[in-house]
C-alpha cells in the first residue's frame, strides 16, 4: 500500500477515554440549567414542573446587576492590562535572547500551577502591610496575576508563526519601531489579541478566590452568588444566574479559541506559501 493511500485507523480506546472524560466533566454541570427551570426551590428528581419564574426574578434584583457591572469592570480592565503585558512578554520571549529564559518563563507561568488560595493569602498580607484598602482595584490586581499567563500562552504561538521579514522590510523602508508595531505587527497579531482578550475576560469574570480575599464592600458576581447560597429561597435564582454565566462563558471561550486557531492556521499557510 502506498503512502498516499494509507488511512489512519481510529484509536478506539482513546476515543472511549475522551468520551468518558467529557461525560464526567460536563454532565454534572448540565444539571445547573436543567434545575433552573424546575418549579421548586428543592433540587431533586422528579422535577415538580417547568417554569421561567427564576429567570424573571433576576430582573428585579438590583444587587445582581450591581455585582454584574463590578465583574464587567474588573474583567474588561484585567483583559486589557493582561493582554497588553502579554504582548510585550510574548514578543520578548520569542524575539530576543533573554538570560535565564527558561526560569523567567516558568516564573511568569507560575500562577497556572500554584493554587489560587496561596496567591490570595499572599496578596492580602502584602496589601494589608501596605495599608491599601480592599476594593475593586485590589481585585483587579489579583486577577491580572491570574490572567497574565493565559494571555502569554495565547499570544506566544502567534509570535512564533509571525514572519519577521515583514517587520525587517518595514525597518528597511525607514519606519521606526513604534509605527512598525502599529502598522505591521498589530494588524497581523489582531486575531491572537482578540482571543487573549476574550479568554482573560472570561477567566477574570469567573474568578472567585482572588475576589474572596481582595474584595471590599463592592462584590463581584461570583462573590454575590457565594453569599446567596446561604438562603434556600434564593437558590433557584442562583441556578438561573449560573446557567446564564455558563452559557456566556462557553461562548466567549469557544469564540476566543476559534479565532486563535483559525488565525494560527492562516499564518502557517501564508508562511508555507512564501
Amino acid at each position: 500500500m502506498s503512502s498516499g493511500s494509507y488511512i489512519r485507523r481510529p484509536n478506539r480506546p482513546l476515543q472511549f477515554y475522551a468520551a468518558l472524560f467529557l461525560i464526567v466533566l460536563y454532565v454534572p454541570v448540565l444539571f445547573l440549567p436543567l434545575f433552573s427551570f424546575n418549579d421548586s426551590i428543592y433540587v431533586r428528581f422528579p422535577m415538580s414542573g417547568f417554569t421561567f419564574q427564576w429567570y424573571i426574578e433576576l430582573l428585579d434584583r438590583t444587587q445582581v446587576w450591581d455585582s454584574l457591572m463590578n465583574s464587567i469592570k474588573v474583567g474588561v480592565t484585567t483583559a486589557i492590562i493582561s493582554t497588553g503585558l502579554g504582548i510585550l512578554a510574548a514578543k520578548a520571549i520569542t524575539r530576543y535572547r533573554i538570560p535565564g529564559r527558561g526560569p523567567v518563563v516558568g516564573f511568569i507561568m507560575l500562577p497556572l500551577v500554584v493554587p489560587g488560595i496561596i496567591f490570595g493569602v499572599a496578596l492580602l498580607v502584602l496589601i494589608s502591610r501596605l495599608g491599601i484598602p480592599l476594593s475593586l482595584y485590589t481585585v483587579t490586581a489579583g486577577h491580572i496575576i491570574v490572567c497574565l499567563p493565559f494571555a502569554i500562552a495565547t499570544l506566544i504561538p502567534r509570535f512564533e508563526g509571525f514572519n519577521k521579514s515583514v517587520e525587517e522590510a518595514s525597518a528597511d523602508l525607514g519606519e521606526n519601531a513604534w509605527w512598525t508595531f502599529w502598522r505591521i505587527t498589530f494588524p497581523i497579531m489582531l486575531p491572537g489579541i482578540l482571543a487573549s482578550l476574550l479568554l482573560t475576560f472570561t477567566v477574570s469574570f469567573d474568578e472567585f478566590i482572588m475576589a474572596f480575599f481582595l474584595s471590599g464592600t463592592d462584590a463581584t458576581l461570583p462573590m454575590y452568588i457565594w453569599g446567596q447560597l446561604r438562603f434556600p429561597q434564593a437558590f433557584p435564582s442562583i441556578l438561573a444566574l449560573a446557567s446564564i454565566i455558563l452559557l456566556v462563558s462557553f461562548i466567549l471561550v469557544f469564540l476566543g479559541q476559534w479565532i486563535n486557531r483559525n488565525a494560527h492556521s492562516d499564518s502557517l499557510e501564508s508562511s508555507t506559501d512564501t
